[in-house]
């Protein structure tokens, strides 16, 4: 392990509801979910407000909604969370060559490969500035971890959040895991830490006390030993600048069970070209074509089928999900489909497919994200299922704005911008002709060429940096 805290763990705070709250100046400081809104939707992030509540990430929506009745429920942009996060890599990678992000809003940066920081003085001014940097350019906060290690500097912000900065000085690692509990560690879910529990371990002091071999004893060999190097703060996995990615897929939850095998049919088919769009987005293909149905009882049937070779070929996608579905009994009713492709390569083999019968032509790239897809209903959704809580609209005359709700007919849009006060409320027809759909607003304007670097968002200092032990910096 390095002498130095010079791997920097970023987190952006509550990313999909703080960027909505950014947005919104109405809902700044309330309560914000962001998720699947229908029936079997989950949360996908609460603000800290909502959090207050006990509503939290993977939750199911209908009890977010009893624990935080009145708080704002809104569907996800992905297009817009991407855009921002896209921001925050590019001040990442300018710190380094060696950028691992884990997700849209979560990233390792190993400041060493960059020469952004060498010990622990320049390490805590690189965060410190790139906590400034990220606030200047995309009006919101993140947490920064900085330790000699990945899984140090993700327990250090972990520790810093909301909007803080930990630094774990070289040698008070022990220290600092000793009390925490091994649900802590990397690989301790539910399952493990119960397992752990029962024989009486219950922080990480406990398993360097019940030894190597008590934990290999429990936990079997691979995880026991891993388990235990993690427990006396070894951890020597490097950044990773280029994750590889093991399979491509998509997934929609319905209100309500599809009894109708032929609309089940067509379901497929759908996510079978959804699936295409998202891997020729990523330059990719595939030959394992893998199919994924829950049925009405919650038993879920995974069936697979390997191509003689790769392929990003919308109608061999659709060919090989509906074979896979004929062996898939739905009788019952189904509540969720999927398909994906795995055994990915970055080359076709089209000749190898020259079976699918005609040229299919895709629409754009959906967005790809790490969270739930919005649900779709079994049947045709009327017209003003289109108007999503959340998304942007444009009024001929009112101008921008998002919607609040929408049902029986009519549409009701707040009209208020990322720079304005919070705005007002007005009604319209669904099919009203001067109300259109519109894209995001940046949440930090744009300044004019030759006005200089990029303004605070806030126009003033920093938030205090939070944290604990020795590394805990003011800023």
């Amino acid at each position: 392990m390095r002498n130095a805290p010079t791997i920097l763990h970023l987190d952006m705070d509550a990313f999909f509801a703080q960027a909505e709250q950014a947005s919104k100046p109405s809902l700044r400081g309330k309560a914000v979910v962001v998720g699947g809104l229908g029936p079997r939707g989950v949360v996908a992030t609460a603000s800290y407000e909502a959090r207050v509540f006990g509503v939290h990430s993977a939750m199911p929506m209908a009890q977010a909604r009893r624990l935080a009745p009145n708080a704002a429920y809104l569907t996800p942009r992905f297009t817009f969370y991407r855009a921002i996060s896209d921001q925050v890599m590019a001040l990442l990678r300018a710190l380094s060559p060696l950028v691992e992000p884990l997700s849209l809003d979560e990233a390792f940066v190993d400041l060493e490969a960059g020469g952004a920081a060498w010990d622990s003085d320049s390490a805590r001014l690189t965060g410190v500035r790139l906590r400034t940097d990220i606030r200047a350019v995309t009006g919101l906060t993140g947490s920064v971890g900085l330790a000699a290690s990945k899984m140090l500097a993700k327990i250090a912000s972990e520790q810093a959040k909301p909007n803080g900065l930990v630094l774990i000085e070289p040698g008070t690692e022990r220290a600092l895991l000793g009390p925490l509990s091994v649900r802590t560690l990397p690989g301790v879910g539910p399952a493990t830490g119960d397992h752990l529990r029962r024989a009486g371990i219950t922080t990480i002091d406990e398993i360097v006390e019940a030894g190597e071999d008590e934990l290999v004893r429990l936990l079997g060999k691979a995880h026991g030993h891993g388990l235990y190097a993690m427990a006396l703060a070894r951890d020597e996995r490097p950044v990773v600048a280029e994750r590889e990615t093991k399979s491509v897929s998509v997934e929609d939850t319905y209100d309500v069970d599809i009894h109708d095998r032929l609309r089940v049919g067509l379901e497929v088919q759908r996510l079978a070209d959804r699936c295409v769009r998202r891997l020729r987005g990523a330059g990719l293909s595939g030959r394992t074509i893998v199919l994924k149905v829950r049925r009405y009882d919650f038993s879920t049937l995974t069936r697979s089928e390997t191509l003689r070779g790769p392929t990003d070929d919308p109608a061999v996608v659709r060919e090989a999900a509906a074979r896979l579905l004929d062996s898939v009994d739905t009788t019952g009713g189904v509540r969720l489909l999927g398909v994906g492709v795995s055994g990915l390569a970055d080359y076709t083999q089209e000749d190898l497919f020259a079976q699918a019968a005609g040229e299919h032509t895709l629409g754009s790239e959906e967005e790809a994200a790490a969270v739930p897809e919005e649900p779709r209903p079994a049947a045709s959704a009327p017209a003003e299922h289109s108007w999503r809580p959340g998304h942007d609209v444009r009024h001929a005359s009112l101008g921008h704005g998002w919607v609040q709700g929408s049902g029986l007919g009519r549409v009701t849009v707040r009209f208020e911008t990322p720079d304005s006060e919070p705005g007002r409320v007005r009604t319209f027809r669904v099919d009203d002709p001067d109300l259109e759909p519109a894209d995001p607003l940046p949440l930090v304007p744009v300044r004019p060429s030759g006005e200089g670097g990029a303004a605070r968002a806030d126009g003033g200092a920093g938030p205090e940096e939070t944290g604990v032990g020795s590394g805990a910096v003011g800023g």
